[in-house]
């Protein structure tokens, strides 16, 4: 199967800096879309992944944006309008992770009873209410073009009932619960909502730096997420919404093209 070609497309990748988000930006840009991506934080890893896709002739555009703040959605929904004139896929990507609140995940759960409270509201904000406040902003200048994907980056659901894992698992699951309702509520307008996961631990900046290398050697590359985003990011996924993709499991007929539906599950933490 060919990748799928995005000229004339503009996309929004959050908290592309680094990691996956970092590798969904290059892919998308060299699949031909227009790309703006943004980082509450990370400014200069956000300035150098546009630096090297400019060296590429690719188009990518960095906006500091912290997504759990109104004013900043709309000020990069207003940077991509005047950039590229137009907004076709929104990839739900910037979050924060379990060593936000506990820097020995890996090895040592912590009870919910013991989370910090601030940091909780800091994770479900950036995890759940971040994607909401973007798609909101998204979705109106998407509705009159009958077209548009919004992609939201999720897990593995034995993940999301880990030991533990809170509130990480449980914001995750609350994407996916977002995920199968806007897919209900945007039917019929063109407008796709899809969820999508690595499939495994991934070389992020999730993962502590602390970590032994024979585990780092084990996880999964963050490119791993590219080929099953360029799908959905183009006409061939229109008929589908309301699912999860699952890249570890992404497979493609090679005479027809078409994609191995095991790869593709229905959204929701049921």
């Amino acid at each position: 199967m060919s990748v799928p070609r995005l000229e004339g497309k503009v996309a929004i990748v959050t908290g592309g800096g680094r990691g996956m988000g970092r590798a969904m930006a290059l892919g998308l840009a060299a699949a031909g879309a227009a790309v703006v991506i943004t980082a509450a934080r990370e400014q200069p890893e956000i300035e150098q992944v546009a630096a090297q896709a400019r060296a590429a002739e690719h188009r990518i555009l960095p906006v500091a944006a912290d997504v759990t703040r109104e004013k900043d959605c709309a000020a990069v929904v207003d940077a991509a309008l005047s950039a590229f004139g137009r907004i076709d896929i929104l990839v739900n990507n910037a979050g924060r992770g379990m060593k936000y609140i506990n820097t020995s995940f890996m090895t040592e759960g912590m009870p919910f009873w013991q989370a910090d409270p601030e940091m909780w509201r800091t994770i479900i904000d950036t995890n759940v209410n971040g994607p909401f406040l973007m798609s909101r902003t998204v979705v109106p200048h998407m509705l009159p073009a009958g077209w548009g994907r919004i992609i939201n980056l999720s897990m593995n659901r034995a993940t999301m009932r880990r030991a533990g894992f809170s509130p990480y698992g449980p914001s995750k699951a609350a994407l996916e619960s977002e995920t199968a309702i806007w897919a209900q509520d945007l039917q019929g307008t063109g407008i796709t909502v899809n969820a999508l996961l690595p499939g495994g631990a991934t070389d992020t900046g999730m993962i502590p730096p602390c970590v032994s290398d024979e585990f780092r050697r084990q996880l999964l590359p963050p490119e791993i997420v590219v080929p099953p985003l360029l799908w959905l990011a183009s006409d061939e996924s229109g008929a589908v919404t309301g699912k999860r993709i699952i890249a570890t499991a992404w497979r493609t007929d090679p005479q027809t093209g078409a994609v191995d539906p095991t790869a593709l599950e229905d959204s929701g933490c049921a």
